[in-house]
């Protein structure tokens, strides 16, 4: 019976370090939100918000990440288990790092919207990069949810199309910067925020990578999504 009940509280245990994962995730995938939306519409309050909300992210990794230590430290997990922390303890440090990006992109508000510049570039594009890297988030915290490594198998191919994204962007800024001099700073200002999203992009690809070593118990990372899908999940 002490075995059983024991069993159980290890099994609560685990539970609910998923679920502030996920609660972690969602937090994280809203400051996205809330920085793309700040800088395409120059909202100075919204960009603050995002970068207090970047210091409750930072307080969730360092929590979990602790009580993930004193889980292996009291029960010595193994197998199913053990994979499971591993993979939460890599996770959260990915979290942590797009709530990270978001914050740089929510930083380049001000600058970016500053009352003295004569041209700002277009900055639609940035919206659909960022629908995808949150897109590619959600898919990945899902994933990870319901232990579906098929489900974050098709997230490794969305990696390319934030990719392309931002090699679009990139290819835009560089006609303005060649056309007109006056755009090269906020040009640059507006790189440094799809280069921030491109980051996100592959931090989530990280995340599904975890999501498959959990389910199967192979490390898939520096592998092509083809052979993944052939030999791991086939």
């Amino acid at each position: 019976m002490a075995s059983e009940h024991t069993s159980k509280q290890f099994d609560a245990e685990l539970e609910g370090i998923r679920a502030r994962v996920l609660k972690m995730g969602g937090l994280v995938e809203q400051q996205i939100t809330q920085a793309i939306e700040a800088l395409t519409e120059g909202d100075i309050g919204m960009s603050e918000q995002v970068n207090a909300q970047d210091h409750e992210v930072n307080g969730m990794e360092v929590g979990i990440d602790e009580d993930c230590t004193h889980i292996i430290a009291r029960r010595q997990p193994a197998a199913g288990d053990l994979r499971l922390i591993v993979a939460v303890i890599k996770t959260i440090t990915d979290l942590e790092r797009i709530g990270d990006e978001a914050a740089k992109i929510a930083r380049l508000t001000k600058a970016v919207h500053s009352s003295d510049r004569i041209f700002r570039p277009r900055i639609i594009e940035l919206r659909h990069a960022a629908s995808i890297g949150v897109q590619m988030l959600r898919k990945s915290l899902d994933s990870f949810a319901r232990l579906d490594a098929m489900s974050a198998a098709q997230v490794l191919r969305e990696d390319q199309a934030v990719d392309d994204a931002f090699r679009g962007i990139l290819r835009q800024l560089i006609t303005f910067m060649m056309e007109d001099p006056r755009t090269i700073s906020p040009s640059i200002e507006i790189l440094f925020a799809a280069k921030a999203l491109e980051r996100i992009g592959d931090h989530a690809k990280n995340i599904a990578e975890y999501v498959i070593y959990l389910v199967k118990g192979k490390d898939v990372r520096h592998i092509a999504v083809e052979q993944i899908e052939r030999d791991v999940l086939g």
